[in-house]
């Protein structure tokens, strides 16, 4: 881990200041990218990842994150992990979705088979563990392939975030094993209007929006990186 010197005043001490962080800079990628100081591990500790430490863990920071509501959290940076603030998802949101609801862009020939029989799943359910979500999709032994990244491609375009991390239940109520991914639409949990509020703009304009809002928090960096992080 790359990590910050510990008087460095950048520094993110709890999940509320990653939050508050996400909210000033309006994107915030997990780990190290090219543009210097734009992640979170950039701006904590390296010595309290993993270290399952509830309060110091950036790692587990980013359950608390995803699940509070207040941020978006998915792989929407080059198909790695980060924060988005609301206030500037319905922006990315159009951008990335080039104005398109999901199935006018499957209608017009724009989604792939393998993510509609994904998207197809939220019709009926308002989340899905990823392996509840794999199975009903028909990704399982013997059926679709590349789940991992047909999941990755629909949080790129902003379809799908990673709402919550959750242990799977025993028969009597308890959670045993490890935290799993619960995947959503945005639209379930904001709801439509707020996810699609942006759609008024063109979406060249909203890609335009989001760069620029990069460039103002960090006027050094170079274009091209700061380009890189968004393909």
């Amino acid at each position: 881990m790359y990590g910050c010197a510990p008087n460095d005043p950048r520094r993110l001490r709890t999940v509320e200041e990653l939050i508050d962080c996400a909210d000033e800079l309006g994107f915030l990628p997990l780990f190290k990218n090219g543009v210097p100081g734009f992640s979170v591990e950039e701006r904590t500790l390296a010595a309290d990842w993993w270290t399952e430490d509830y309060d110091r863990d950036p790692w587990y920071w980013r359950v608390s994150a995803a699940g509070s509501g207040k941020v978006a959290y998915g792989k929407f940076f080059d198909k790695k992990a980060g924060f988005i603030s609301l206030r500037w998802l319905p922006i990315f949101a159009n951008w990335r979705r080039d104005g398109y609801d999901f199935d006018a862009r499957y209608d017009d020939g724009l989604a792939t088979v393998r993510q509609k029989k994904i998207m197809d799943q939220f019709e009926k359910h308002e989340e899905l563990f990823s392996f509840e979500l794999k199975e009903l999709a028909g990704f399982g032994k013997g059926g679709e392939k590349n789940f991992e990244g047909t999941v990755t491609g629909l949080q790129m375009q902003s379809y799908l975030v990673l709402k919550d991390f959750r242990c799977r239940k025993n028969k009597y109520g308890e959670d045993y094993g490890w935290q799993i991914a619960v995947l959503a639409p945005p639209e379930k949990i904001w709801g439509y209007d707020a996810v699609t509020a942006g759609y008024a703009e063109d979406p060249a304009a909203s890609r335009g929006r989001v760069l620029e809002q990069v460039r103002q928090h960090f006027p050094t960096a170079d274009n091209a990186a700061i380009q890189s992080i968004f393909k």
